[in-house]
Protein backbone atom coordinates (compact mmCIF):
# COMPACT_ATOMS: atom_id res chain seq x y z
CA UNK A 1 0.00 0.00 0.00
CA UNK A 2 0.98 3.50 -0.72
CA UNK A 3 0.26 7.01 -0.82
CA UNK A 4 0.69 10.06 -2.93
CA UNK A 5 -0.18 13.35 -2.64
CA UNK A 6 -0.40 14.91 -6.15
CA UNK A 7 -0.62 18.67 -7.57
CA UNK A 8 -1.13 18.81 -11.15
CA UNK A 9 -0.49 22.14 -13.20
CA UNK A 10 -1.74 23.30 -16.32
CA UNK A 11 -4.95 23.66 -17.65
CA UNK A 12 -6.42 21.05 -15.27
CA UNK A 13 -9.87 22.94 -14.33
CA UNK A 14 -13.04 23.22 -16.50
CA UNK A 15 -11.82 20.32 -18.46
CA UNK A 16 -13.85 17.56 -16.29
CA UNK A 17 -10.30 16.47 -14.48
CA UNK A 18 -11.91 16.29 -10.78
CA UNK A 19 -14.80 13.73 -12.59
CA UNK A 20 -12.41 11.72 -15.07
CA UNK A 21 -9.96 11.03 -11.77
CA UNK A 22 -12.75 9.97 -9.65
CA UNK A 23 -13.78 7.79 -12.39
CA UNK A 24 -10.66 6.35 -12.69
CA UNK A 25 -9.37 6.02 -9.15
CA UNK A 26 -13.06 4.29 -8.77
CA UNK A 27 -12.08 2.10 -12.08
CA UNK A 28 -8.85 0.76 -10.55
CA UNK A 29 -9.70 0.81 -6.91
CA UNK A 30 -8.44 3.63 -5.19
CA UNK A 31 -9.25 5.71 -2.08
CA UNK A 32 -9.01 9.73 -2.09
CA UNK A 33 -9.84 12.61 -3.27
CA UNK A 34 -9.23 15.02 -5.61
CA UNK A 35 -9.82 18.90 -5.66
CA UNK A 36 -9.71 22.24 -7.23
CA UNK A 37 -7.33 24.86 -5.97
CA UNK A 38 -6.86 28.62 -6.10
CA UNK A 39 -4.24 29.00 -8.24
CA UNK A 40 -6.26 27.02 -11.06
CA UNK A 41 -3.97 23.55 -10.30
CA UNK A 42 -5.60 20.66 -8.97
CA UNK A 43 -5.00 18.69 -5.90
CA UNK A 44 -5.07 14.99 -5.49
CA UNK A 45 -4.15 12.42 -3.03
CA UNK A 46 -4.23 8.63 -3.84
CA UNK A 47 -3.96 5.91 -1.43
CA UNK A 48 -4.01 1.76 -2.68
CA UNK A 49 -1.55 -1.17 -3.82
CA UNK A 50 1.71 0.40 -5.66
CA UNK A 51 1.22 -0.32 -9.01
CA UNK A 52 -3.15 1.29 -8.69
CA UNK A 53 -1.40 4.19 -7.16
CA UNK A 54 1.34 4.28 -10.42
CA UNK A 55 -1.14 3.77 -12.38
CA UNK A 56 -3.29 7.14 -11.84
CA UNK A 57 -0.13 8.85 -10.88
CA UNK A 58 1.22 8.45 -14.75
CA UNK A 59 -2.87 9.25 -15.54
CA UNK A 60 -2.61 12.39 -13.98
CA UNK A 61 0.67 13.38 -16.46
CA UNK A 62 -2.22 13.92 -19.04
CA UNK A 63 -5.61 13.87 -17.47
CA UNK A 64 -8.90 13.82 -19.81
CA UNK A 65 -8.80 14.62 -23.23
CA UNK A 66 -9.28 18.58 -22.91
CA UNK A 67 -6.53 18.63 -20.18
CA UNK A 68 -3.06 20.15 -21.09
CA UNK A 69 -0.67 19.32 -18.02
CA UNK A 70 2.19 21.31 -17.57
CA UNK A 71 3.49 19.74 -14.33
CA UNK A 72 2.77 17.17 -11.88
CA UNK A 73 3.85 17.06 -8.45
CA UNK A 74 4.39 14.17 -6.64
CA UNK A 75 5.09 13.49 -2.63
CA UNK A 76 5.00 10.01 -0.88
CA UNK A 77 2.93 10.34 2.36
CA UNK A 78 1.97 7.43 4.72
CA UNK A 79 -1.17 5.97 4.31
CA UNK A 80 -3.86 7.20 6.07
CA UNK A 81 -6.80 4.60 5.60
CA UNK A 82 -9.05 6.51 3.33
CA UNK A 83 -12.06 5.11 2.40
CA UNK A 84 -13.81 5.33 -0.81
CA UNK A 85 -12.66 8.45 -3.54
CA UNK A 86 -14.17 11.86 -3.67
CA UNK A 87 -14.57 14.68 -5.44
CA UNK A 88 -13.89 17.38 -2.87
Amino acid sequence: MKRRHVIVHGTVQGVFFRASCQQEATRLGATGWVANRPDGSVEAVFEGPDEVVDQLVAWCRTGPPRAAVSDVEVTQQEPAGEVGFEVR
